[in-house]
């Protein structure tokens, strides 16, 4: 399977500066989007530790006999464990660095990252930025579950109107991030991947900026040029407002 990807990461319209970090490890056909949060420049100092712990860790595990700081999950494959551990250790440094420096007491960042191992797609997730799965048509799906108050309460509340979903109080409240404790849950989803797919990371200065709909007309509408899909997605979120950092990752899968 051949992967293409654009990135671009933006400031926004509100912000003085951005939080948000974004890697890619084409070698391991690895893609990571995290959003900092903190103040006084923790959020890009987390979001960055994240990314970089995440690339040193598979750098350091290329060989499979090399020691891992978690044990491996037994209901996860080896490629879904090496991810979830790399999330992991990250997320210990933010905390370590968070309780050791008093001016970084509190930072952390949510994480959404995307390998692609024999034509399938694992998603490896904490917190609120989001992955998306855009078919050729433009049809578009959240592939990940946001980590907030806002869907734990729509899962105990399963018949919750759009309404209501609207006007709910703490919709923007995270309940998982790294760096808030020093263990954390990563949540783990595959996909087998069709030909012509296109996956989306992004922050949710882009999911809260941009419906589902419209998410997927721009993916459409740029065809196979990632880099105008990248700066459309970009420069629609600021268009409609951009009161957050702004980051996005388009993926798309090709046969070789």
């Amino acid at each position: 399977m051949k992967i293409r990807h654009a990135a671009k990461t933006d400031v926004g319209m509100k912000r003085t500066h951005n939080e948000d970090y974004f890697t890619t490890l084409p070698d391991e056909q690895l893609f990571i989007v995290a959003d900092g949060m903190g103040g006084h420049a923790s959020g890009e100092v987390a979001s960055k530790m994240a990314a970089d712990t995440i690339h040193e860790f598979y750098s350091r595990t290329k060989d499979e006999d090399a020691t891992w700081p978690y044990k491996m999950d037994r209901q996860l494959s080896y490629v879904e464990n090496r991810l979830v551990c790399g999330i992991k250790l990250a997320n210990w440094r933010i905390f370590e660095a968070s309780t050791r420096d008093p001016s970084k007491k509190g930072m952390g960042t949510t994480i959404v990252s995307c390998l692609v191992h024999e034509a399938k797609a694992y998603f490896a997730w904490v917190g609120d930025s989001r992955g998306y799965l855009v078919k050729p048509d433009g049809t578009n799906k959240q592939v990940t579950r946001d980590h907030s108050l806002l869907e734990d309460y729509k899962e105990a509340k399963p018949d919750m109107t759009e309404e209501e979903q609207r006007n709910f109080p703490h919709k923007n409240v995270i309940t998982r991030a790294l760096g808030m404790r020093d263990s954390v849950q990563v949540d783990v989803r595959k996909y087998e991947i069709t030909p012509g797919d296109t996956f989306l990371l992004c922050c949710d200065g882009v999911s809260g900026m941009i419906d589902d709909v419209r998410m997927g007309q721009l993916v459409r509408e740029a065809g196979d040029d990632l880099e105008k899909m990248a700066t459309a997605i970009v420069d629609t979120a600021n268009q409609n407002g951009g009161v957050d950092n702004i980051t996005v990752i388009c993926l798309r899968c090709e046969k070789n």
